[in-house]
């Protein structure tokens, strides 16, 4: 947790240089930010704690190696067809989102490959219980992003391009401290697993926790459609101090996941998930009333005095937002850790109701931010309801209620 912060405290520090560079330009970085935040890092994190942990329970380490060796081989090809297939729109992508050069989206490129491997490694980490440097690889990634962005954009003035390669540069020294520390695991001899097994066990896995990080960063995406920059540049100043709320309490998570895991693997028992929302409520509850208190003088150290009004407006909503994403996270990674699957079909359903409904009502209320973050509320609550009921409803009286293949 205190990695976390600091990480997030660093990670801020980038948001001051929209000090030195316009307004049009830190909206581009804050949503080509969030194309790198959209990708399914949370899942394969997830998906490869619950593997690692597995494997490490059950003795299967190699199968693990071969998993990661292909997975991290087939993640590096799909980005090359990604590669090209956006580097062939560029035109129509610089259109829609106001972009000069096509540098931003080479330099957002490269940083969606480091941040599709850095959470499959991140996750060995995880499902290993090896906090203390999981810790530290996000501690250097934030570090690494703040100087390297400091530096173009001061020295060179690299604009949002320049933070964007900060990303780049940041995301790579994460990275290779979670490749190093996990070697042990992906440099053994390999033991085929069938892909269907495969993906009996890791699909449920990644649409679930796809529809947490999907509800917590394709809002700025959707406005980017509907609002220029200078109001863009709020609405992500409001995102980036909302969006805090979440990194102080997924750590919470973050550690209770593959100890359930393991867990359930021996059938033991264990009640770290009550403490665990119980703590996450406290934290996310009192950070949001912090966040009330303390948002206008943060905003205003941040950002310019312009920005203040617009940004300070939207925090309540934007942090009110993100208390029952915080604890439907949590009941998730539960439901997920001990295989109750049945949850994950509601969960897309919530997350395609906001695919859908987002839009329509930007277009029903047309230049109201608010009405995104008021949307954003509804269908979370959604979710924490949804979680819930798969949480605490009695369970069905068969033997089968746990199995993937039962639910698929």
């Amino acid at each position: 947790m205190l990695a976390n912060i600091l990480g997030g405290i660093l990670s801020l520090g980038v948001h001051l240089l929209n000090k030195r560079i316009p307004a049009a330009e830190y909206s581009i970085f804050g949503t080509l930010l969030m194309v790198t935040a959209f990708l399914p890092t949370l899942p394969l994190q997830m998906v490869f704690a619950q593997q690692t942990a597995s494997a490490l329970a059950l003795g299967r380490q190699r199968q693990l190696a071969a998993t990661i060796r292909r997975v991290s081989a087939g993640i590096i090809g799909v980005w090359l067809l990604l590669a090209l297939v956006v580097l062939g729109l560029h035109g129509f992508i610089r259109r829609v989102w106001e972009l000069a050069s096509v540098w931003p989206l080479v330099a957002t490129l490269l940083a969606v490959l480091m941040a599709l491997l850095a959470p499959l490694y991140t996750g060995v980490l995880q499902g290993k219980q090896d906090f203390f440097w999981m810790g530290w690889s996000a501690v250097v990634a934030a570090l690494g992003r703040i100087g390297a962005a400091a530096v173009l954009v001061l020295a060179f003035a690299g604009g949002a391009t320049g933070m964007l390669w900060g990303v780049f540069l940041g995301v790579s020294c994460g990275l290779a401290i979670a490749l190093w520390r996990s070697r042990e695991l992906w440099l053994l001899p390999g033991e085929t697993l069938a892909g269907h097994q495969l993906w009996r066990q890791v699909g449920p896995l990644i649409l679930g926790f796809g529809v947490c990080q999907f509800m917590f960063t394709t809002d700025t995406m959707y406005a980017k459609a509907f609002f220029p920059g200078a109001e863009m540049k709020q609405y992500v100043a409001a995102g980036t101090l909302a969006r805090a709320l979440l990194w102080l309490v997924l750590p919470l998570a973050a550690v209770m996941f593959p100890k359930l895991v393991h867990s359930s693997a021996r059938s033991e028992h264990s009640n770290l998930f009550g403490i665990v929302l119980a703590g996450t409520a406290i934290l996310a509850i009192g950070g949001a009333l912090g966040l009330w208190w303390v948002g206008p003088v943060a905003v205003k150290i941040v950002y310019q005095p312009e920005d203040v009004p617009g940004t300070v407006a939207l925090l309540p909503w934007y942090a009110g937002a993100m208390i029952p994403l915080a604890l439907a996270n949590v009941m998730a990674n539960d439901l997920l850790a001990r295989s109750k699957f049945a949850v994950v079909p509601w969960m897309v359903a919530v997350a395609l109701g906001y695919a859908v409904a987002l839009p329509l009502m930007l277009k029903q209320f047309p230049g109201r931010m608010e009405v995104v973050l008021q949307t954003l509320a509804v269908f979370n609550t959604l979710l924490f309801l949804v979680c819930g009921w798969f949480t605490w409803r009695r369970p069905a009286a068969t033997p089968t209620q746990s199995s993937p293949a039962a639910c698929w």
